[in-house]
Parts: C-alpha cells; sequence; structure tokens
C-alpha cells in the first residue's frame, strides 16, 4: 500500500513538472550534421590517392590521377587545409589546388598553374566555377566545416534501401554558389549519401551521390566513390579513390602558397 500510495504522488508530482520543449527542425538538423561531422574528428592528417573521371553528355570519359593531401583543423571555429595534386595526364600534370577551409568567410584557395610556373589565388567570385573542366565546383572541394551553414531537418525516408534523414544546409558564408543543399545522412553509420545542390536561383542543378564507404579505424569512415552529376549539361564527374593513409607526416609549411612551386 505505501508503495501504490509513494507511486501516486510521484505521478502527481510529474505531472506538474514543467515540459519539456520539443527538438525544432533547426535543432535537430543540426544534431544530426554535427554527429556526423565531429565523428571524423582526430584523423590528424591524411593522403588519399584517386582518380576522377570526366564524362561528357555525349558519354565520353578522360581519367586523370591525383592525390589529396589534407590538414585537420585544430577547432570547429577554423578548416581544414588541403593539397589537390595532379600527376596524369601530362596536360594537368604538376596543377595544384591549395584550399584553406573558411568558416564565415570565402575559403582561401590558390591554384598552380604549371605551364605559367606561377601560383594564381582564386578570387571569391570565382568560387562557384568548375574546377579543371570537372563538374565540381572549387569551393567543393574545400572542407564542408560544420559551422558554414545553418541547418533544418526536413524529413527521415528511405534512399537506396537505407533509413536517411534530410537536412537542409543553409550556406552562411558570403558569395556562395548555392542558395541551399540537401544532405541525406544515414541512420547506421551517420554517413552522408546524397547531397542536392540549388544555386543562386533556386535550382537543383547537381546532386552528388557518396558510395563504398569503408572503415578506417573508428569512426572514420570514407566514400571510395563520389559521383558529380550536372542536370544541366548531362556532364558528370567521378572520384574513385584507390587508398587513404593517415596520421601521415605533413608540415604546416607544406600547405603556404609559397610551396605550391615545388611540388
Amino acid at each position: 500500500m505505501k508503495s501504490l500510495l509513494a507511486f501516486t504522488a510521484l505521478a502527481a508530482s510529474l505531472s506538474f513538472a514543467a515540459p519539456v520543449a520539443a527538438e525544432t527542425p533547426e535543432e535537430k538538423g543540426f544534431r544530426i550534421a554535427a554527429k556526423s561531422d565531429r565523428m571524423d574528428n582526430g584523423f590528424g592528417t591524411s593522403i588519399a590517392t584517386l582518380k576522377m573521371i570526366l564524362k561528357n553528355a555525349a558519354g565520353k570519359s578522360t581519367t586523370r590521377t591525383l592525390e589529396i593531401r589534407t590538414m585537420e583543423k585544430p577547432s570547429e571555429e577554423v578548416g581544414d587545409k588541403s593539397i589537390n595534386l595532379f600527376f596524369t595526364p601530362a596536360d594537368v600534370e604538376g596543377t595544384a589546388l591549395l584550399s584553406h577551409a573558411k568558416i564565415l568567410e570565402s575559403d582561401d584557395q590558390w591554384l598552380y598553374l604549371p605551364e605559367l610556373a606561377r601560383v594564381k589565388r582564386i578570387s571569391s567570385s570565382n568560387k562557384s566555377g568548375p574546377f579543371v573542366g570537372s563538374e565540381f565546383a572549387f569551393e567543393d572541394l574545400t572542407a564542408s566545416e560544420l559551422m558554414k551553414y545553418d541547418y533544418k531537418y526536413l524529413e527521415t525516408k528511405e534512399f537506396n534501401g537505407m533509413t536517411v534523414d534530410v537536412v537542409q544546409w543553409i550556406p552562411r558564408y558570403d558569395r556562395s554558389g548555392y542558395s541551399r543543399l540537401k544532405a541525406y545522412y544515414d541512420q547506421e553509420i551517420h554517413q552522408i549519401r546524397q547531397i542536392k545542390y540549388f544555386n543562386r536561383g533556386g535550382a537543383h542543378f547537381k546532386t552528388m551521390t557518396l558510395n563504398d564507404y569503408q572503415n578506417h579505424g573508428g569512426d572514420i569512415w570514407r566514400s571510395h566513390n563520389m559521383s558529380m552529376q550536372n542536370h544541366l549539361t548531362g556532364k558528370s564527374t567521378t572520384l574513385e579513390y584507390s587508398e587513404f593513409k593517415f596520421g601521415v607526416d605533413l608540415d604546416e609549411n607544406e600547405f603556404k602558397p609559397s610551396a605550391l612551386t615545388k611540388l
């Protein structure tokens, strides 16, 4: 009887407790994005070896080989640094793109063109342009830093046999070539499976699909196949990764514009 009275009293007290505020779509969107982004914290440095396959509207393709060197950000208020370095074919050999990701500003980017033997800074007005003829814009090649966007949860749905959470990203930084993006996060390993890109006019014109995720220890996952489809031109660019190395010996000085001529 005493137990029953105690339970009744507890239930009565809980009925007068302040209601717990429901999670807003913005809070839920940020939580989903933050979980995915923060799982990757701590990888330090990495070098990825890959092929870039460009396909035109007629289906004709060309292949380039390159590597991407990355140095992890020290905090969420500072972006990663990366270098994209091309090896083949001959017309792009030695071309290098250095990116310093920012949060509320346009990313700092420099392009080294060996035929000109000089380093060219990419202006903020050109970040939405195609990188070496691919369907990836310059701004696509910098890290998608968590604090660069405002987020909003849209829905949960089935996608390619997976349950995914769809989250809208709104760029917080000036001069982005996109008005918004829609990212599909799978609920199993919390990685992005697809991103839809909307131009400044609001039209959905590109889609990137990420496949073949592999675990590289702990919570570090990497897609080994990324395909960017341009719905306006019919062209596509696929990145096929053959190898990732983590904890490699990279020096901060390698990520300075002056170092590009020595690569």
